[in-house]
């Protein structure tokens, strides 16, 4: 734990932020993430951050993480939403009922297979899984996740939630 505290207090100097933050505990939470499902993440699949989906011609979400199948391409500015398999929300004060409700929705329409929203319970990240249950084209919850996050799909993953948030400070 203090190895992890030295590393956000490295972090904090380097980057002049403070972590102790929500909305900034949020977003290296994100950052985290990304790093740690790329880790994970099998042959065939890319990890995207902050890249839009275009569900149709008025609507391109921008979720925080996505998960596709397609192989990486540095000009890509949308991804339809048949080649992506995961989407992660990191549930915000601003964002709350968006990515509760109407990502959720869209999302579910648009037929993406897998929805994670993490929220903050007492500082520590919670995530909540969905899968698409195709014949009625909505989610259907597949868990809550405190502590640790096992899932065999989209691929088989393991998450340790504690270590993806730094400690608060006090």
């Amino acid at each position: 734990m203090n190895s992890l505290r030295r590393r956000v207090a490295r972090i904090e100097h380097l980057t002049q932020c403070d972590l102790s933050r929500l909305e900034t505990r949020l977003d290296f939470l994100a950052a985290l993430k990304t790093t740690t499902l790329m880790a994970q993440v099998p042959a065939g699949f890319e990890v995207e951050r902050e890249m839009t989906i275009r569900l149709d011609a008025r609507n391109r979400p921008e979720p925080d993480l996505l998960l596709t199948d397609l192989s990486y391409d540095p000009d890509r500015t949308w991804y339809a939403p048949e080649a992506v398999k995961l989407v992660v929300e990191v549930v915000s004060p601003e964002s709350a009922h968006r990515d509760r409700i109407v990502k959720l929705r869209k999302y579910a329409e648009a037929g993406i297979p897998h929805y994670w929203r993490v929220e903050d319970e007492d500082g520590a990240p919670v995530v909540h899984v969905f899968e698409l249950e195709e014949p009625a084209g909505a989610y259907a919850p597949a868990g809550i996740f405190r502590g640790t996050l096992r899932r065999p799909v989209p691929f088989e993953i393991s998450l340790d939630l504690d270590k993806l948030t730094p400690p608060r400070s006090s």
